[in-house]
């Protein structure tokens, strides 16, 4: 059996349904591409689910490893092992319409914004370190944050771009993706997290290698989690 981790409920357009054994979502559809790479059948695939928080931390598994949006960066290093980054979003400033964001098209206008994130997320450190956002207010979940953006107690977040998509489309419909931003080079993309030394990694990796080689990645980036290319990119 392969047993992987994912969040309880996973959203789409990582997993749709919150089904991830459907193979329906980028997420889930990686996983059993890469299962058929490694040699499992469909139904060698066991699900279990965890929290983000139990997901990034230190300690015993009982999953071979985790998926849900896991980015890969040296602090998360220090206390778990991590595939070779398979995917890099890009990141999104989210605000409902009629806003101060609606006008802003440089990091000086977006940090006169009251920004919104979610604690213990590349999100927060995003905004605090790339645009130098020095007063956000952190929820403790996205679901907090995106509360206080439908009450208008802030008027922007930051998350990646498909996350941004389900966003906009599902939990905060009256918003929309205002901009794209500029990577984050301390978050270095996403990653399969595994218990700290797990020695299957390289061979996990090995798997990973040849979806990605196969444009398996690509064909499902494009099917899942591309935005709308008409967005306006602020850069600096």
């Amino acid at each position: 059996k392969l047993t992987v981790a994912t969040s309880d409920p996973a959203y789409p357009p990582w997993v749709m349904n919150n089904a991830p054994e459907s193979g329906e979502g980028f997420e889930s559809a990686l996983i059993y591409a890469l299962a058929k790479e490694l040699g499992f059948e469909k139904d060698d695939v066991v699900w279990v689910r965890e929290t983000f928080d139990q997901a990034i931390a230190p300690g015993r598994k009982n999953y071979d490893f985790g998926i849900q949006q896991i980015s890969v960066t040296e602090a998360r290093a220090q206390i778990a092992t991590f595939s070779q980054v398979y995917y890099q979003p890009d990141k999104a400033l989210v605000a409902l319409p009629g806003g101060p964001a609606d006008d802003a098209a440089t990091f000086d206008e977006l940090r006169k914004l009251r920004w919104g994130v979610a604690l213990g997320t590349t999100d927060l450190t995003y905004v605090e370190n790339i645009l130098g956002v020095k007063d956000a207010a952190v929820y403790d979940d996205q679901v907090g944050v995106f509360q206080a953006l439908q009450a208008r107690q802030i008027d922007a977040t930051v998350v990646a771009v498909p996350t941004a998509l389900y966003v906009t489309a599902v939990q905060v419909p009256d918003a929309s993706i205002v901009a794209l931003l500029p990577g984050d080079e301390n978050d270095l993309g996403h990653g399969l997290i595994f218990q700290q030394d797990n020695p299957i990694v390289s061979w996990i990796d090995e798997g990973l290698m040849g979806v990605i080689g196969k444009g398996v990645v690509d064909e499902l980036v494009h099917r899942y989690l591309v935005a709308d290319p008409n967005v306006k990119v602020i850069n600096e």
